[in-house]
């Protein structure tokens, strides 16, 4: 499952360079690990769908002792795919 999210830029940025590993979210989607969260640059009241970026859930916690009611801490991954290598498995 693809998930399109508006994200703040800031927030897209660090996820970007590798330094934001997470994403606190509603959970309101039915968020599963393995599904791609397509995080779309949400600014002015508009999202641009040419900045964004892709990543896998790979843990979802959602213990109430950790996080706020009704909300999910997602651990995310990067996904890239590196063109060399996609040449060189033609």
């Amino acid at each position: 499952m693809i998930h399109r999210l508006k994200t703040q830029k800031e927030y897209l940025l660090d996820v970007m360079s590798g330094n934001k590993t997470f994403e606190v979210r509603k959970n309101d989607r039915d968020f599963k690990v393995g599904d791609i969260l397509d995080l779309i640059l949400y600014e002015h009241g508009e999202m641009n769908f040419n900045a964004h970026e892709n990543v896998v859930i790979t843990y979802i916690l959602d213990d109430e002792e950790y996080c706020k009611e009704g909300f999910v801490i997602l651990g995310v991954k990067l996904i890239k795919v590196h063109l060399d290598e996609l040449k060189e498995n033609k």
